[in-house]
């Protein structure tokens, strides 16, 4: 039998369902690569996995996916990981650089551009690694664990999904879990079972991971308080309107 192969994200958000699905014992046959957000999606779109962790925003692009559990990378506050890092004020942003890590902090910065800053700036797309090597940019959208040390440097920070929560009251969702096909459901339920298992055990996890830890204050506490897991009814919402904007 073919081992499922995972797709997943490489930041400590993530941390969690990696250390779930490695040490729960629940997966037997597996295997997993780690990638940034924005190329878990062109794994999964390439048929070289049968499950990923896709960015929300890579949903439109993808087709006909399937939910693998009921866990996602979501945010119910300020999420401290995905930031517009700025010189100016909002009304005085003429342009923006986008990282290119993402997808979705990209089209997610363009909706509240428009519809919630009503501003209009150019935006500028960054190659590999360019966004932390940065300058003179007046703006910057990054994500991330670069953004724990980066955020000192731009005396104007806008969280992203408390600037989303702000504008509809409904919480957002970063990226979940999905699959091109139907998985069996013994897959599935072991899959949610790892998943499950990290979540639960994320003073472990941390442990586990000590020596991949961001230069993050309180790396518990993030994941604790910044990150919300479950993907709910309140989260299904808040996608739903978020794929709307996107049309």
């Amino acid at each position: 039998m073919n081992p499922l192969r995972i797709t997943a994200v490489s930041y400590l958000n993530t941390f969690p369902f990696v250390y779930g699905i490695k040490e729960s014992g629940k997966l037997k046959n597996y295997r997993l690569d780690l990638a940034v957000p924005s190329l878990c999606a062109e794994s999964l779109k390439h048929g070289e996995a049968d499950v990923a962790l896709v960015p929300a925003g890579a949903l439109p692009g993808l087709g006909k996916v399937y939910p693998v559990s009921d866990f996602c990378i979501g945010a119910v506050a300020e999420v401290r990981t995905v930031l517009l890092l700025s010189h100016q004020p909002l009304g005085q942003i003429e342009t923006i650089s986008l990282d290119f890590d993402s997808r979705t902090s990209v089209e997610l910065v363009r909706v509240l551009a428009k519809h919630h800053w009503k501003i209009e700036p150019e935006y500028v797309k960054l190659k590999p690694g360019e966004v932390s090597q940065l300058k003179s940019s007046q703006a910057v959208v990054a994500i991330g664990d670069k953004t724990f040390a980066m955020r000192s440097q731009y005396p104007y920070v806008y969280d992203l999904a408390g600037e989303w929560i702000k504008f509809t009251g409904l919480p957002f969702v970063f990226a979940l879990w999905v699959s091109k096909k139907q998985l069996p459901a013994e897959i599935t339920q072991s899959f949610s079972e790892a998943l499950a298992f990290g979540v639960g055990n994320k003073a472990t996890c941390l442990e586990y991971f000590r020596d991949k830890l961001p230069a993050c204050e309180d790396c518990l506490d993030y994941l604790e308080n910044n990150i919300s897991f479950t993907f709910d009814q309140e989260k299904k919402s808040g996608l739903e309107l978020f794929l709307k904007f996107l049309g």
